[in-house]
Order: C-alpha cells, then sequence, then structure tokens
C-alpha cells in the first residue's frame, strides 16, 4: 500500500495486487487463490479481515487482564511474561472469515448482501505460536460458575467475541505470538491473538487486551447482531465452525494451455475433518481427487486431479465432503448477513 507521510493507513502491511485482491473497504484484503504456494499460507499474503484500522501497539507498555465473575482473582501479564513464564506450542491450523465468497452469494441470489464483499480469498492457514489459552486462565482461578470465555481487542471496535468454557481450554486454542515462525506482525494481532481452532475468523480476535471469564452467557454485538445465522422464521445462531468448501488454486475466470497439467487446491471443514474431494469437467461425471492431507480437523487439506483439456471454454466444479458425510450443496440456504456460502462453484476456464 503505498503511504503518505503523515497520514495512517488502515493496513500496515503491503497489499499489492499481484498477492492480494482489494475487497474495497480500505480494511479487507483476501489472498488470491492462484498465488498459494504451499500447505501454509505466507503472512505477506495472508488475509486481513478488520473492523477498524490496524492499531499500533508498544509491547513495553501492553498488558493483558484476565478478570471477570468465573475467576477468584484478577491477573495481569505483561509481554515478557507470556514469553518468559509459559511454554510455548506451535500448531498448524485455517482461519476462514465467515464472509468469504459473499459476493458469489449474492451472484447466486442475484442480490447484493451488506458487508464486505469477499470473493474466494478471506481464508488462509499458518503456524501459530504461543500459549494454549487454559494456561493462562488458570492462575486467575476458574470457579466452577465459569461458562464463557470472552478476548477482547484493543482495535477501534473492540472486538469480541465469547466462547464456551470448553473451547476455550481445548489444547489448540492458543493465544499466539508468533505467526509462521516470525513476531506477529500489526495486520494479524500484534502483541497477541487468540487461534480458535475451526471457528469463524472472527472468534480469533486479534490485538487481546482483555479476556473476561463470565459467569454468565454473553451478549454482544459480535454474537447476536453480526457474524450470525439469521433469516425469516428461522431462529437467529451464532457462527462457531464454518462449513465444507473448496477452493480452486485458479484465477476466476481462469486462462489455461491445452496441454497435460495439474489441477490444485484446498478444502476445509473447519472444525471437522475433509475426508473427499470430487471433481468434475463440463457435464463429465464426478471424480476423487487425490488428497494430499494434512488429514487433521481444524486445518485445510490439499487435493489434486489430472488434466488434459480440449481447447475451448469450460467448467470445473468441485466438491468436497467431511468426516460427517456432510458435502457441498448446488445452492446456499438464504441467510440475511449473507454468510457461510459453500455452494459447489462452476469455475470457468478458458483452454487455449
Amino acid at each position: 500500500m503505498r503511504t503518505t507521510p503523515g497520514i495512517r493507513t488502515a493496513v500496515v502491511k503491503p497489499t499489492t495486487a499481484d498477492l492480494m485482491e482489494d475487497a474495497g473497504t480500505g480494511l479487507d484484503y483476501g489472498t488470491r487463490p492462484d498465488r498459494l504456494p504451499g500447505l501454509l499460507t505466507p503472512t505477506d499474503r495472508f488475509f486481513v479481515r478488520n473492523h477498524a484500522p490496524t492499531p499500533c501497539l508498544d509491547a513495553r507498555s501492553w498488558t493483558l487482564r484476565v478478570e471477570g465473575g468465573g475467576v477468584r482473582r484478577t491477573v495481569r501479564y505483561t509481554y515478557d511474561d507470556l514469553w518468559r513464564r509459559f511454554p510455548l506450542v506451535s500448531v498448524v491450523r485455517t482461519l476462514e472469515c465467515a464472509g468469504n465468497r459473499r459476493a458469489l452469494f449474492g451472484a447466486e441470489h442475484g442480490h447484493r448482501f451488506g458487508g464486505v464483499q469477499w470473493g474466494r480469498g478471506a481464508v488462509g492457514t499458518a503456524e501459530w505460536t504461543g500459549i494454549p489459552l487454559r494456561d493462562l486462565l488458570e492462575p486467575a482461578g476458574l470457579t466452577d460458575a465459569a461458562v464463557e470465555v470472552m478476548p477482547e481487542g484493543l482495535d477501534g471496535a473492540r472486538a469480541r467475541r465469547p466462547m464456551p468454557l470448553a473451547k476455550a481450554l481445548a489444547s489448540d486454542t492458543l493465544l499466539a505470538l508468533a505467526m509462521n515462525g516470525e513476531i506477529l506482525p500489526s495486520d494479524h494481532g500484534f502483541p497477541a491473538r487468540v487461534v480458535v481452532s475451526g471457528w469463524l475468523g472472527a472468534a480469533s480476535i486479534k490485538w487481546v487486551g482483555r479476556i473476561e471469564v463470565s459467569d454468565r452467557p454473553l451478549r454482544v454485538p459480535w454474537n447476536t447482531d453480526d457474524y450470525v445465522l439469521t433469516a425469516p422464521g428461522r431462529p437467529t445462531v451464532p457462527i462457531t465452525s464454518t462449513p465444507v468448501a473448496c477452493l480452486v488454486e485458479l484465477p476466476w475466470p481462469a486462462r489455461l494451455s491445452p496441454v497435460p497439467q495439474t489441477i490444485r487446491g484446498r478444502a476445509y471443514a473447519g472444525e471437522d475433518r475433509v475426508t473427499a474431494v470430487d471433481y468434475r469437467i463440463d457435464d463429465g461425471p464426478w471424480r476423487s481427487a487425490a488428497l494430499d492431507g494434512p488429514d487433521l480437523p481444524g486445518v485445510w487439506t490439499r487435493w489434486r486431479f489430472p488434466w488434459s483439456p480440449d481447447p475451448g471454454a469450460h467448467v470445473v466444479r468441485v466438491r468436497a465432503t467431511d468426516e460427517h458425510g456432510r458435502s457441498q450443496p448446488d445452492a446456499t440456504p438464504w441467510n440475511d448477513l449473507g454468510y457461510c456460502h459453500n455452494s459447489v462453484l462452476p469455475h470457468p476456464v478458458l483452454v487455449a
């Protein structure tokens, strides 16, 4: 991103068009699917979803406070405390915005939903290094009445999202300090962020400054008005895990040469494992793609299939299935906010 002296930009890292897709808000940038080199999404092209400009925080004065009706005492940690007092662990996990593919959802229904007009790029996978959240909660003395845990960010929106105590105590729910082997970048939550495995990206709060442990269910805008599934005649439900979906590592539309090649992509099923990926060329039969792993919940799975395309216009469809036998639908049921779109996509490809 170009910057002007004295003018603060909403996002710190460069967001060049060769690596990222501008979602048009000045705050949000998706990953280009055709710029994914391996299992992990490089930090320079990992998608950015902000509710307010990236804050510039000083680790020397930053503190993390654990408090609330579900703990016996308030505990405060400095940045140095986190590095020195606790053993660090690393996990590979995928994060996906619940609004990923919202623009495609709108095209499917002939309706422009409000919110960020994401294409396919609001999803990424990184190695996160930090402290299991349960290790930070323990010194505060969890009471028998504790039911929910809510991290709160230090951004201008004070983003916050509660989770059940059991999810907060899971071994792979982390307070992350590093991403892909380097100190957490500003746009991705420095000094510290939460990583909530398998849940929508909005639960993995960035720039955390406070963690509330509550003795009652918490209602905040991020689980009542937004990041919920709501539709006429149906109860409003907060989004947790995201549904199974596929990503083809090609531009949209794509242009290919008429030579034998390998089509690659990723499939993700939130808290669940991906067990199968099938593909279809034009009106041909569904065939099985090869899975290259990893075979883990909370992490996308890489897949591939060979194709020797004839010249002309083609449509490629890819469909993933999770461990419970749930496959991507041909159409996603309507919800008012355009979340959790996971329809099988007709990917246009011109071979010439």
